[in-house]
C-alpha cells in the first residue's frame, strides 16, 4: 500500500512539474510589443544581420511560423535567416508596424497590426507602397521563447 501511495505521489509531482505556469498579462503584452519591435527594426533602411538575430532570439529552438495567407511554414532557424538576410537587399524607403489591439490569453497573444511601407524589392525596379492591416499569433513556451507564430495577412 506504501508502495502506490508513493507511486501516486510520485506521479502527481511529476505532473506538477511539467505543469506551465502562464505568464501575467503585462508579461504577455510586453513580449508582443518585443516581438513587433524586433519584426519593424528587422524592416529597416539601415537593417542589419544584428536585427535578424535579435528577431530569432525571440524563438524557441522548436518552433513554427505559419504564414497562412501563402501556406508556407517555417521551422528551422537557419532557412529563415537565411530568407531574411536576402531581404536585406531590398531598398526600403520607409517601414513601420502600428499596434492596433493586443488580446492576451494562456501564454498566447493575439496582435492586430498595420504595417505600412515602400519597398524596392531587389528583383523589381520600381518602389512598392502598401499599407495592410494583419493578426498575429504568438504561443510562448515555458521559458518565454515563440514556439509558434501564425500569420494571417490581410
Amino acid at each position: 500500500m506504501q508502495k502506490f501511495i508513493f507511486l501516486c505521489i510520485l506521479t502527481a509531482l511529476s505532473f506538477f512539474s511539467f505543469a506551465q505556469e502562464p505568464f501575467s498579462r503585462e508579461q504577455l503584452l510586453d513580449k508582443a510589443k518585443d516581438f513587433i519591435a524586433a519584426k519593424n527594426a528587422r524592416q529597416q533602411p539601415n537593417s542589419s544581420t544584428k536585427d535578424i538575430d535579435h528577431f530569432i532570439s525571440l524563438l524557441a529552438n522548436e518552433f513554427v511560423d505559419e504564414h497562412i495567407k501563402h501556406n508556407f511554414t517555417y521551422t528551422n532557424k537557419s532557412s529563415l535567416r537565411k530568407d531574411m538576410v536576402a531581404k536585406l537587399k531590398d531598398e526600403i524607403a520607409f517601414s513601420n508596424i502600428k499596434i492596433n489591439t493586443i488580446m492576451v490569453g494562456a501564454n498566447v497573444v493575439f496582435i492586430n497590426y498595420t504595417e505600412s511601407a515602400k519597398v524596392k524589392p531587389f528583383h523589381l525596379d520600381k518602389f512598392i507602397n502598401y499599407s495592410s492591416t494583419n493578426i498575429v499569433s504568438l504561443e510562448f513556451d515555458k521559458s518565454g521563447l515563440i514556439k509558434r507564430i501564425r500569420r494571417h495577412a490581410g
